[in-house]
């Protein structure tokens, strides 16, 4: 086993599948020691039993990120073991699909609360440590935490508040060389689709969208630890992303129509084809 006060340690959320699996390989790769945290220990042994054939030091901490004594408790682990945290990856996430109209509120406060107050809660522990070691703070994001998406408002408010919050941390620890990412990594090849809760806060299950014309994890990863590298501040990862960025400064209303178009079309959309009369200019 390698000493592991000589290397950086990092810390992914949600690391039990999707991106946050192929962000724990990918730091490995890098040469982190890596903390898997997530509710599914089983799932993360058989990660960890995987990396370590690379002798890179794991360490799993079952957690919870809507529970912040879990949250607390991952950073004491993370200590313990590793005595420093040089960068935390905020990347345990849910997402919905429906209509406000007919969105159970309990699903609302669900992805809040994995989605905005998991980073908060990880992050305000992790923040000390990282902070002495001029350490990254990471937020996985989305396209709908710039401009939101029909059928995701729980979603998009999630991301555009730990979006508002990362945000602001970066600018109070300006003197403190803090390294703050937003990382947008648009539709990805994983089950958070499959596990998007449904108005009633049920999983969807078949995921609406074609996986074969999506980024697969391994390559949001790679994208990912390349902007923690060179102390990125924002990452937006497909074309389709950055034009809804910058056209919305400009067009906002073309904007709003595209997108509605778009995401009409997904099958069993929520709210159905658009009506010629449905969506007007402003």
């Amino acid at each position: 086993m390698r000493n592991s006060k000589q290397h950086r340690v990092a810390i992914i959320t949600g690391a039990s599948s999707g991106i946050g699996e192929a962000l724990a390989r990918q730091m490995v790769f890098e040469g982190f020691d890596v903390v898997l945290a997530a509710r599914n220990t089983d799932r993360l042994e058989e990660i960890a039993l995987d990396l370590s054939k690379n002798t890179a030091n794991i360490l799993i901490v079952k957690t919870d990120v809507t529970n912040p004594t879990d949250c607390q408790n991952l950073i004491r682990e993370t200590i313990l073991r590793f005595r420093r945290v040089d960068v935390l990856i905020n990347n345990a996430g849910i997402s919905m699909r429906a209509m406000l109209r007919d969105l159970d509120l309990d699903v609302l406060h669900r992805v809040m609360d994995v989605n905005f107050w998991g980073a908060v809660y990880c992050t305000k522990y992790a923040l000390p440590y990282i902070l002495e070691q001029h350490g990254s703070i990471v937020g996985i994001s989305s396209i709908s935490g710039k401009h939101g998406l029909p059928g995701r408002t729980g979603y998009s408010a999630s991301k555009f508040a730990m979006e508002g919050f990362l945000e602001s941390l970066r600018i109070e620890h300006l003197p403190e060389n803090l390294h703050v990412l937003v990382a947008c990594p648009g539709f990805t090849a994983t089950n958070i689709r499959v596990n998007a809760l449904d108005g009633y806060g049920q999983p969807q299950g078949e995921s609406p969208r074609d996986e074969l014309q999506m980024m697969t994890a391994d390559q949001v990863a790679k994208a990912i630890a390349w902007a923690i590298k060179h102390r990125k501040r924002d990452l937006i990862l497909t074309a389709q992303g950055f034009g809804v960025f910058w056209l919305q400064k400009f067009f906002p209303s073309f904007v709003d129509r595209t997108i509605f178009r778009t995401m009409a079309k997904e099958p069993d959309s929520p709210f159905g084809k658009p009506q010629p009369d449905t969506v007007t200019s402003s």
